[in-house]
């Protein structure tokens, strides 16, 4: 039997695109080194574990089982992460430009847009160690929360769907931010795409909706 493997998408704009606030050295590094990484961590433990089942040995399946959780984890978070970004970003969702919806649910949810961006730059930067700061949608109560997930994928919600996500790596922003974390996320958001984050959200409700969750 065949196993459906991850490729690693193309980048949805030119690597300087995002210049200045990511240079295109670090955006070229970054999606052809280190998410070409992950997919291929992600196929090989694929393999790794159609091995075990076909030999019926089960000695490594909880490194292999977190090996897969953390590059498919890594794979899964870039891909939207190279979405959620635009040359001619920025500024903050608004009824006039379509994302409306988005903007009320963020105002519901955090108290205004001010509150949850000083929420989701500030989980995005204090992330101990490697992680990321997540806007994301909780179905069971249809609300935003921000998740601050270590990894690619520790301190997760289950169930949780990323809208928009802050890369806190050191391979995100090193090359030109060096060590002021604080620095590139406050700079992230002048390239948040937010017709992108919108579309994220109306499909993850109508996901939520088509599967009768309740509280």
């Amino acid at each position: 039997m065949s196993i459906t493997t991850y490729t690693l998408p193309e980048l949805p704009y030119d690597y300087s695109a995002l210049e200045p606030v990511i240079s295109g050295e670090i955006i070229e590094l970054h999606h052809d080194k280190h998410h070409a990484g992950y997919v291929k961590g992600a196929n090989d433990t694929l393999e790794q574990l159609a091995e075990a089942r076909d030999k019926d040995q089960w000695g490594s399946v909880n490194g292999l089982e977190k090996n897969l959780a953390f590059h498919l984890s890594g794979h899964i978070l870039h891909s939207i992460y190279w979405q959620n970004m635009t040359g001619d970003g920025g500024g903050e969702p608004l009824e006039k430009d379509g994302t409306g919806e988005l903007a009320d649910a963020i105002a519901e949810s955090f108290g205004g847009f001010a509150k949850f961006k000083a929420h989701l730059s500030k989980a995005a930067a204090t992330t101990q160690g490697s992680g990321w700061g997540v806007l994301a949608y909780e179905p069971v109560t249809g609300r935003l929360i921000v998740e601050q997930v270590y990894d690619h994928q520790g301190n997760v919600g289950q169930g949780s769907v990323p809208l928009l996500v802050f890369d806190a790596w050191e391979h995100a922003f090193y090359l030109q931010y060096r060590n002021q974390k604080v620095d590139f996320v406050e700079a992230m958001w002048r390239v948040v795409n937010w017709q992108d984050v919108a579309a994220r959200y109306t499909a993850a409700k109508q996901r939520a909706h088509s599967m009768l969750l309740t509280p």
